[in-house]
């Protein structure tokens, strides 16, 4: 806190300094300081005391000289005869530091760098909605059970078409989700829960929204391409209900079954990559059930922003339904379990498969009968415990289709008994007749 002077004093003293400072008014010495020894203070160059005012004269007995100035520069009384020495060497502080503080430097650079990297990903992140998953998870299963179905008896289903079809369901769902931001910008705002969106608040532009939504499409044409020609045009048919979609809320109060039919295409377009075409009579109910099931969980969750959507005069199925909802519901679940039967009978499926259907229907009907559709938390985690719907459902199509060999080869073997003992049969009483006449 001195500056480019030096401040040589006896230990010991008791001279109060801190009185010079400009909160007070007069410096003064409380005791005569004799110096016992020479201290040397080395100070950086851009430190400058403010000025401290001492007596002209010296205090006797003194035997150094005062300063009359102890700011930028060091001055001595003229009256006095003794001289500091000028070849005082300076330490500059900073040149101690340089190499930390460089290191310091270039390592916040790097994580400002880092941090600029994440905050321009997170955006488009949640603008595919990456963070909520479920959404892909419902995408996905409808495909999962088409392609499990149609797997030969006693099989596993194809793990590359499952791989393909998860890619594709993550890459589309995200492809909707922006198609659905870029209509619905002017809605989002007006609604609670989807005022912060990036297209919104304006973390992205539409047109890099648009940008984005071409290569998400690239992405899943991609997929496509690795199908058959028949599930090429199958899938690329589709792309109109995914745009259509989000207008269907400002026309209808059905916008659930739209989005019902454009969720469950994977329940056509799995069985066609697998097997070359559809199987309309399996695939049908298949498709159908998907629908009833997309009906109930996104029923429930509209009821979330049913009283914004009232205000803004969106339409939707929980208004339509209102508080007849679990009636409606409960309706929609028992078409989902007939048609999931019908699949079934076509397919033959064995008891593995419909045990699971029994528990997709004790779900379903504790979620409705426990559902609040006052309290969006509670549609929330309804809405979310339908992921284990469609796992239920896959894993009863997988388990199903591998005990089909078991059984088929119970059958054989009956079917063999059974045929070989009329020979049996006559061979003995022809043998037992000789042994009569003879």
């Amino acid at each position: 806190m001195i500056g480019r002077s030096v401040w040589r004093g006896g230990v010991g003293s008791s001279i109060t300094f801190f009185h010079g400072w400009p909160w007070s008014r007069h410096s003064h010495v409380v005791r005569p300081m004799y110096p016992k020894r020479t201290i040397c203070f080395p100070l950086s160059r851009n430190i400058t005391l403010f000025p401290i005012r001492l007596p002209a004269r010296p205090v006797a007995g003194r035997r150094f000289p005062y300063t009359t100035n102890l700011g930028h520069k060091l001055m001595l009384h003229p009256r006095e005869v003794e001289s500091i020495p000028n070849n005082i060497s300076v330490l500059n502080v900073r040149s101690i530091a340089s190499d930390n503080s460089d290191k310091t430097r270039t390592t916040r650079l790097e994580r400002k760098e880092a941090r600029t990297w994440q905050q321009q990903i997170s955006p488009y992140a949640r603008l595919m909605r990456i963070d909520r998953p479920i959404g892909s998870w419902l995408l996905f299963w409808p495909c999962g059970w088409s392609i499990a179905l149609s797997a030969p008896a006693g099989c596993w289903p194809d793990p590359m078409m499952l791989g393909l079809f998860g890619v594709g369901a993550f890459v589309m769902r995200g492809a909707g989700c922006t198609i659905n931001d870029l209509w619905d910008r002017d809605i989002d705002a007006k609604v609670e829960r989807t005022r912060n969106r990036p297209l919104v608040s304006g973390e992205i532009a539409p047109f890099d929204a648009v940008v984005f939504l071409a290569g998400q499409l690239g992405v899943g044409l991609l997929v496509l391409l690795q199908l058959n020609w028949y599930s090429i045009l199958l899938g690329a048919s589709s792309l109109g209900l995914v745009i259509v979609y989000p207008l269907m809320k400002r026309v209808t109060y059905w916008p659930q079954l739209m989005l019902g039919a454009t969720f469950n295409w994977g329940a056509l377009l799995g069985w066609s990559a697998t097997q070359g075409s559809v199987e309309w009579s399996a695939c049908l109910p298949l498709y159908v059930a998907g629908v009833c099931w997309t009906i109930v969980y996104d029923t429930i969750y509209a009821h979330q922003d049913k009283v914004d959507d009232l205000i803004i005069g969106i339409k939707s199925t929980a208004l339509r339904f209102g508080d007849k909802t679990k009636l409606w519901l409960s309706g929609f679940t028992a078409a989902m379990i007939g048609n999931l039967l019908t699949a079934g009978l076509v397919c033959d499926q064995t008891w593995p498969y419909y045990t699971s259907i029994g528990l997709i229907g004790a779900h379903l009907a504790h979620q409705i009968h426990s559902l609040n559709i006052h309290n969006p938390k509670d549609c929330a985690t309804k809405f979310i415990s339908n992921h284990q719907v469609g796992f239920l459902l896959f894993l009863g199509i997988v388990l199903g289709t591998l005990y089909k060999k078991n059984s088929e080869d119970r059958t054989k073997g009956s079917v063999t008994s059974s045929s070989s003992n009329p020979s049996g049969q006559l061979s003995a009483t022809v043998t037992s007749a000789r042994n009569i006449v003879v």
